[in-house]
């Protein structure tokens, strides 16, 4: 598999962090002169337009990704119109970020790259070479990971922030599951996905013509078609030019629209039409396994908080927890120093006790560095968006799921399958509104 293809599903896990995921980055251009077939508009998306010259080199890009992944091309011209579509949906969104001011400076873009050559075991400057050698100019790479970056900050914005799972929401969703039987939770599902859209304020006809069009789609399936084929000619989802898939899911994890069709389905199955707000749904059951139990390492530890402020800057705080941590290396006790010193009112009180933490129950950097650390070992100095800390941890355990990591799984299976929901629909409404003149067929 190309570095690049590995590279962008790596990344769009990082940013979408649902199935949805993120628009294709395009690649280099292909060279055009003025006046050229190449160079003409294929389609006008409220004040911006997109070129024949981007258009191809974004099929291009999907052609060879679909005979990677051993899929049958489509028709030509099905084809373009989908790749055509998924170009004004990044395009809108792209817009729709810059008109609300959100900007990725250099530094942060950096990181960024910095992360994805780490996860694909290559330093920096090697990760740019293979880049290279995939035949993608790095600037022209760079810009289109600050604009991935941008759409993802959009749609925390815009979705993500405003979703709230409460306590009630839960509770009915832990009833919910253990009404379908205690081993509905323990087994994951490969899900194919297919939808035929319905824009908002639909009139009956209409409605009625997208749900003749999935029956047909159906009907070609049950027939002997390729599922994956007809994503990419027919689906109007996110995933369509993956072939429709979703990928690897728990039952909790399912969109609520398909949820229960799934768990109905045998493998190799393919659901009725299904309808939403958003249109109607094939879905199909790829494959289910079953699920190991999964133990949970949960860590003790206790930490010292220098916070800053006017007075107390990076050096200065660094320097503090550096002398601590000495004293504390020299044998005094690192409770005492921490009811003392310590700028954490939750914990200094108890003497920086954190108590017992599950994974994920903490900021990413003091997890790392905690997850580092033996059991009676104490950090250097690291900075996080509170300050600086050091951290020691007392000991370790390992512990089946009880009733607070159940919770904590629940609610961010909710909370998974909203973002997922509550996107598709503002990706439709946004696509909806926005002025889109096709100009494909001039």
């Amino acid at each position: 598999m190309p570095l690049l293809s590995s590279m962008r599903r790596r990344w769009q896990a990082h940013a979408a962090a649902c199935a949805i995921g993120l628009a294709c980055v395009s690649g280099v251009p292909a060279q055009t002169t003025p006046g050229s077939t190449l160079d003409r508009i294929v389609a006008v998306v409220n004040d911006d337009i997109i070129a024949w010259s981007e258009l191809e080199e974004r099929l291009n890009r999907v052609r060879r990704q679909l005979r990677q992944s051993g899929t049958a091309l489509p028709p030509p011209d099905a084809l373009r119109r989908q790749v055509l579509e998924r170009l004004i949906l990044f395009r809108v969104q792209l817009q729709i970020a810059r008109e609300s001011g959100i900007r990725v400076d250099d530094e942060r873009l950096n990181r960024t790259l910095s992360r994805l050559a780490e996860q694909n075991g290559l330093p920096l400057r090697e990760f740019r070479n293979a880049v290279e050698r995939d035949g993608y100019e790095f600037a022209e790479f760079r810009e289109e990971i600050r604009e991935e970056i941008m759409i993802s900050e959009v749609r925390r914005l815009r979705v993500e922030n405003q979703i709230n799972i409460s306590q009630r929401d839960i509770d009915d969703y832990i009833s919910m599951m253990e009404s379908r039987g205690t081993d509905a939770d323990r087994h994951r599902y490969r899900i194919g996905h297919i939808l035929v859209a319905v824009p908002d304020g639909a009139s009956t006809e209409e409605i009625g013509a997208a749900r003749e069009r999935a029956e047909r789609v159906l009907a070609e399936i049950r027939g002997g078609a390729d599922f994956a084929n007809m994503a990419v000619t027919h689906s109007d989802g996110q995933q369509a030019l993956e072939g429709g898939d979703l990928g690897w899911r728990q039952a909790g994890d399912l969109p609520t629209v398909f949820g229960d069709a799934i768990l109905a389905l045998e493998v190799g199955d393919v659901s009725e039409p299904i309808r939403s707000a958003s249109g109607f749904h094939l879905v199909k059951l790829v494959d289910r396994r079953g699920s190991e139990r999964q133990m949970i390492r949960q860590t003790r530890a206790r930490h010292i908080l220098i916070a800053l402020d006017d007075l107390t800057d990076d050096a200065e705080a660094r320097r503090q927890l550096s002398v601590l941590r000495e004293r504390i290396v020299n044998g005094q006790d690192f409770g005492e120093l921490a009811r003392v010193h310590s700028d954490d009112s939750g914990s200094a009180s108890k003497g920086g006790e954190l108590g017992w933490i599950d994974p994920g129950n903490t900021i990413p950097v003091f997890e790392r560095m905690m997850d580092s650390l033996d059991p009676g070992a104490t950090s250097e100095p690291f900075k996080s968006q509170y300050g600086w800390h050091v951290v020691q941890v007392l000991e370790r355990r390992e512990r089946d799921g009880t009733e607070t990591s159940r919770r904590a799984q629940a609610r961010r299976k909710l909370r998974t399958r909203r973002i997922e929901e509550n996107t598709q629909a503002w990706v439709r409404q946004v696509r909806d509104e926005a002025y889109v003149e096709y100009r494909l067929d001039e």
